[in-house]
């Protein structure tokens, strides 16, 4: 890791535009978050460092929108302030236990530093992740395909690359045919996140923070790159929150290490 730069103030780093490799900060870093218009928050679902984290995050940020990966728009809607401030009821108004996401206790902090903050859900119906799946990212995403690069075929080093991790990711119990639906859900996915975050944009101004998985951090293929597609123009800072260490230039502009949280072997699910 010696090759990166760690620990270095942030608003000094926000300065240094000709930065071409990510910058590692701290916990204590994130009071300090450069400008930007977007900022995507890149987690591991169930640490609750990274939730605690994000939370500190936001209430710097100061946001005008939190766009979540984890809420429908129809979920989002029914949030209140005074929901905000009464995690149980809070819970059960989201159904989150039918959700499939970690613990809701985990993801608490992110809820009570909202207030006064426009919430907004990104998640799609389970089906048209499975159609995007089985036809494609753009035969589901629609007319708007092309403004998030959607109808471009990948380049086949990237596409072998994402195959080879989606391999993995899903402890190779699954054919390797299958990854490639795999690759075309996850771009849906990374269009929907980015239409979303534009349109809170539109909606409330600047700055929009997506709370999101890493890997839809991205900035080479993820989110940020599909909004670079579509609004050039724009100021966009992710953030992934790790666990392991890094041997090669992450795809991030800051990146923070924490202790990994405990659980089971997740491949055991597969098996």
């Amino acid at each position: 890791m010696q090759q990166f730069i760690k620990s270095v103030p942030i608003l000094i780093w926000a300065l240094c535009a000709t930065i071409a490799s990510a910058a590692e900060i701290t916990l204590d870093d994130l009071t300090q978050i450069p400008k930007a218009d977007v900022i995507i928050l890149g987690e591991v679902h169930d640490n609750a460092l990274h939730h605690q984290g994000q939370a500190k995050a936001i209430q710097a940020i100061q946001p005008s929108a939190v766009v979540f990966e984890m809420l429908t728009p129809e979920q989002a809607a029914k949030i209140t302030p005074a929901l905000l401030e009464d995690a149980t009821a809070l819970e059960t108004t989201l159904n989150w236990q039918a959700t499939g996401w970690p613990d809701f206790a985990l993801y608490y902090p992110l809820f009570a530093a909202l207030q006064g903050t426009n919430i907004k859900g990104a998640a799609r119906p389970k089906s048209e992740v499975r159609r995007a799946f089985a036809e494609g990212a753009a035969a589901v995403f629609g007319e708007q395909s092309p403004r998030f690069g959607l109808t471009n075929p990948l380049p086949a080093d990237q596409l072998i690359t994402r195959i080879n991790a989606q391999y993995d990711a899903h402890c190779a119990a699954m054919p390797r045919e299958m990854m490639k639906g795999m690759v075309e859900a996850q771009r849906f996915r990374d269009a929907i996140f980015a239409e979303t975050i534009l349109a809170a944009l539109k909606d409330h101004g600047a700055p929009v923070i997506l709370i999101t998985g890493t890997g839809h951090g991205r900035t080479d293929w993820g989110v940020p790159a599909l909004l670079r597609l579509a609004e050039p123009n724009l100021r966009i800072t992710s953030l992934a929150f790790l666990e392991t260490p890094i041997d090669a230039n992450p795809p991030f502009d800051l990146w923070l290490e924490t202790k990994p949280a405990e659980r089971p072997d997740p491949c055991l699910t597969f098996k």
